[in-house]
């Protein structure tokens, strides 16, 4: 709907060029495939991050307060500390403060080449945003006049140094769907087994929450998105040559980073947090077309346990709240995909609420749905195809039991097959939870989270 918006403004009001001032999570992969579909000088242009909380001593963000509620509820702390922990997580404007989605994304966006090299990783609240939007007017103008538009920039290569910074600094598991999604839009061919492949060859280089120390502000102070676009240069993780909306290739842009002296955030090479990247696409019988999992944020490679199946988000949550999950468990989250949602809430209330409870390291969780970049554990997503589509998911029972192989990338039910094909055969899809307006045609038309959960337009005349 928002690359549906850019789109629309772009064509009505003829627009010669474009800046796109994006904000939170979405906005940001929406406003480049709107611009894609455009295609007229144009960059995507960061709110920014929102500055850190400070909590009984150290940093705090949203994602903290959505844990808290969890360990609240199982008397880990006290009532006042929750409201006191919501008071101060969330101190100004911005967007979300670790490398979540919309840090991710705007990483991505530097190093795809749509948004100028240095722009993305200044605060929201920091005077310096000004000088950042005087600079991309002026720069604007410049893409104007020699008519770079995102066609011209955006090739394989790109779209590879693009993953590559996703999973070299830990980033939402949301950068799947969102890259798929805008390359489907730039008609380059890109398969959830081509972001396995980079994520696999490339290390953690950069220390981020969920699954590391700082939040995303420390990589301004670091020196800034540019600086980790370096190291990965000098790793030979990303290609060099890659040109950028400002008409530089990726290694002019960022060749005149200057790393901070003493700063910690973004390892020197050679020393990386994790000998590989921070995103891996699982297969198995329980997701034959893939799900994906951040791995940066667990280190249990294998879990094997019994299903707790629900059928909505909010009756898992009850659940966990009310203390009924064990250690032990795989809490089964369906109907929760691009066409059972419809469109893939993301699972941020249970899977925070269940690391609150004290359970991160001792259950598994499994969707069809999404997950906010904040997620971290042993949280797997975007499994397909999903249940509303009739997938093994809509089939499992409660007490089924669930592997989970990281090492070997799979995720399987071990139920015998007669009993599946019994089921299956009992099995019915759920009535659409809209059946008219715009919601009823997103469910309609919108395709697999393996295809990046694009919606498919239909031939003349269907």
């Amino acid at each position: 709907m928002i690359a549906d918006s850019v789109e629309l403004m772009g064509r009505a009001y003829l627009f010669d060029a474009m800046i796109a001032l994006v904000g939170c999570d979405k906005t940001i992969p929406g406003a480049a495939m709107g611009l894609i579909r455009l295609n007229i000088p144009s960059m995507v242009l960061y709110g920014g991050s929102i500055m850190p909380g400070q909590w009984q001593g150290h940093e705090v963000t949203i994602r903290h307060v959505f844990e808290a509620i969890g360990a609240a509820a199982a008397g880990r702390i006290t009532d006042a500390d929750l409201t006191e922990l919501e008071n101060v997580a969330c101190p100004g404007a911005g967007a979300c403060g670790g490398q979540y989605t919309a840090n991710t994304m705007a990483t991505v966006m530097e190093c795809i080449g749509l948004s100028p090299a240095g722009s993305a990783s200044v605060p929201a609240i920091d005077p310096r945003k000004g000088d950042v939007g005087i600079h991309c007017g002026k720069l604007m103008l410049d893409i104007l006049r020699q008519d770079i538009k995102p066609g011209d920039i955006l090739t394989r290569q790109s779209f590879n140094n693009a993953i590559a910074s996703v999973a070299s600094t830990g980033g939402s598991t949301n950068a799947v769907l969102h890259l798929l999604a805008m390359a489907h839009e730039a008609g380059i061919a890109l398969s959830i087994d081509d972001i396995d492949t980079i994520s696999a060859r490339t290390p953690v280089y950069v220390d981020l929450m969920p699954g590391g120390r700082f939040t995303a502000v420390e990589v301004d102070r670091a020196g800034g998105i540019p600086v980790i676009m370096q190291r990965l240069l000098e790793a030979q993780l990303l290609d060099g040559t890659a040109r950028t909306i400002s008409g530089q290739t990726l290694a002019e842009a960022a060749s005149t980073a200057v790393a901070t002296a003493g700063q910690e955030v973004i390892r020197p090479l050679g020393a990386p947090l994790k000998p590989t990247g921070g995103l891996m696409i699982l297969r198995g019988r329980l997701a034959e077309e893939g799900a994906v999992i951040k791995v940066a944020g667990t280190e249990r490679m294998h879990h094997r346990g019994p299903a707790r199946v629900f059928d909505a988000e909010e009756e898992a949550m009850q659940a966990v709240t009310a203390g009924q999950i064990q250690p032990g468990d795989v809490v089964v989250i369906r109907y929760e995909g691009p066409r059972g949602g419809p469109g893939m809430r993301e699972m941020l209330g249970v899977t925070a609420a269940i690391v609150g409870e004290g359970l991160g390291n001792a259950v598994a969780l499994l969707t069809d749905g999404r997950f906010s970049g904040a997620t971290h554990g042993l949280m797997i997503g975007h499994i397909a195809p999903e249940a509303a589509r009739g997938g093994p998911l809509a089939l499992l029972e409660d007490g089924d039991e669930i592997e989970i192989d990281l090492e070997n990338r799979r995720i399987d039910y071990h139920v015998d097959d007669t009993v599946m094909q019994a089921r299956r055969a009992a099995w019915q899809a759920p009535p659409p939870r809209y059946t008219h307006g715009a919601f009823a045609r997103y469910a309609a038309l919108v395709s697999s989270a393996s295809e990046g959960a694009v919606l498919k337009t239909p031939a003349i005349g269907e």
